[in-house]
């Protein structure tokens, strides 16, 4: 059975460099030095997808406001997609234990959930001291 993929909005350089308000050297630059990878047509035109405009943002945000070198960004966009990685590990991990310790249990795993006590934290109540010369008027006569 074969999957149906989504439709792919492309864009082209120039509507690229339009959008994000940069020259189109500096998209071939980015290419370069392998912070980009446009998919390319038949024609051999770069094709950007979403998620080549979706890095283009982060690449943006990190040169522009936060002033960082193309070296830099290239360290957090190494950094970025080693987080995603271990990420994707961890969850792999967790599903794995689910599995095995909890398979076939799953009654027993969720009466225990459910006999743990709650127990609400403490309220913070203001407590005001009230004057003694209030405590301590002298009743009116009538």
């Amino acid at each position: 059975m074969k999957e149906k993929k989504e439709p792919r909005n492309y864009y082209h350089i120039s509507s690229v460099s339009r959008m994000y308000n940069i020259h189109p050297q500096t998209l071939r630059l980015y290419e370069r030095e392998g912070l980009l990878e446009p998919s390319r047509s038949e024609g051999n035109t770069r094709c950007y997808t979403e998620e080549d405009l979706k890095r283009l943002e982060l690449i943006l945000n990190l040169t522009r406001d936060l002033g960082v070198n193309l070296a830099g960004v290239e360290v957090v966009l190494n950094m970025r997609k080693k987080i995603e990685q271990i990420e994707e590990e961890v969850n792999m991990f967790l599903e794995y234990v689910k599995k095995e310790f909890f398979e076939g249990r799953e009654e027993e795993f969720e009466h225990r959930a459910k006999s743990l006590v709650r127990v609400s934290p403490a309220k913070i109540i203001k407590i005001e001291k009230v004057a003694e010369k209030e405590k301590e008027k002298p009743e009116e006569k009538a």
